[in-house]
């Protein structure tokens, strides 16, 4: 698993929009498109055209504003591209209205490319699944991609999170949530929990479109609940709301790391763009750039 972007709508270089990588075997998955996700797979040298489906978590925009990049972009014939089939998604209710209005926007510039650049239309479509409720929404051989609801918010419905199990190793992703029990189930005997998690200034906790965001995400200390009650070999932040405002600086990740451990001892990683994770009998994470590896297991 590689964290492509960890980062929320605020258009930071260093934190691109949510984008999580999945590489078991010969079969490769995205889970959310945001902001930058095609340029962090060039990063890693993966080509676009690689993907065998995109999994969407909801429709928020920071989710899914990268969807055009990785199915265009994907589908030039270059080495970065070269895509070979369908474009494939899955997702929620209402993906397919989603990609279908996607495709009325860019139906000019894909005429454009059949005729111009001879690339074949039929790697251009897009296939979609969607579903409504818990169960398995991708298989392939031994991959097997589960999606349970979450709580993201009364009107922020659908929303899911995954469970990734790939021959007897399991990955859950939370997904955007609020601390709920559907999480705890399908988190159990995850040998790595990827969570989201949303902190404030206490200067700005007053504030009304600040108590909203918190209120729509998982506090520091509730994260820590999860992951004790949960009890993964590692658990990792992701998506990061770190929030501020013109005059009051966001909070560092020095203090999230000590709410966390008001609730939660075991071992733990704050997400980084490009940080991976490779899930054996322990899971070994590499950091970007030339931080060292670290092994967190039996």
């Amino acid at each position: 698993m590689t964290l492509l972007g960890t980062g929320t709508p605020i258009p930071r270089p260093d934190r691109f929009g949510p984008s999580t990588l999945i590489e078991a075997g010969s079969h490769t998955v995205l889970i959310d498109a945001g902001r930058g996700a095609a340029m962090r797979l060039f990063q890693l040298g993966v080509p676009i055209g690689r993907i065998d489906a995109l999994l969407l978590t909801h429709f928020h925009s920071d989710h899914t504003v990268g969807i055009p990049d990785l199915w265009l972009t994907g589908w030039l014939s270059s080495h970065f591209g070269n895509r070979r089939r369908p474009f494939n998604v899955i997702g929620p209710v209402g993906t397919a209205r989603l990609m279908h209005h996607l495709e009325a926007a860019y139906a000019h510039d894909i005429e454009i490319r059949v005729e111009d650049e001879k690339l074949a239309r039929e790697h251009v479509a897009v296939t979609v699944e969607e579903f409504g409720e818990d169960g398995v929404v991708y298989q392939a051989g031994d991959l097997r991609v589960i999606a349970f609801t979450v709580d993201h918010g009364d009107a922020i419905k659908p929303a899911y999170g995954f469970r990734i199990e790939y021959q007897g190793r399991v990955a859950v992703i939370s997904g955007d949530t609020r601390y709920n029990v559907n999480l705890l189930r399908y988190g159990e005997g995850a040998d790595l929990l990827v969570h989201e998690v949303a902190m404030a200034p206490p200067e700005l906790l007053g504030q009304a479109d600040i108590q909203r965001i918190i209120n729509h995400h998982t506090s520091p200390q509730e994260a820590g609940r999860v992951f004790a009650q949960t009890r993964p070999k590692l658990a990792a932040f992701t998506h990061l709301v770190m929030l501020a405002s013109q005059t009051v600086i966001a909070p560092t990740i020095e203090a999230l790391i000590a709410a966390t451990r008001e609730t939660y001892e075991g071992p733990l990683e704050v997400g980084e763009d490009l940080m991976s994770f490779e899930i054996g009998e322990n899971v070994t994470v590499r950091k970007p750039e030339i931080w060292p590896w670290f092994s967190y297991g039996s």
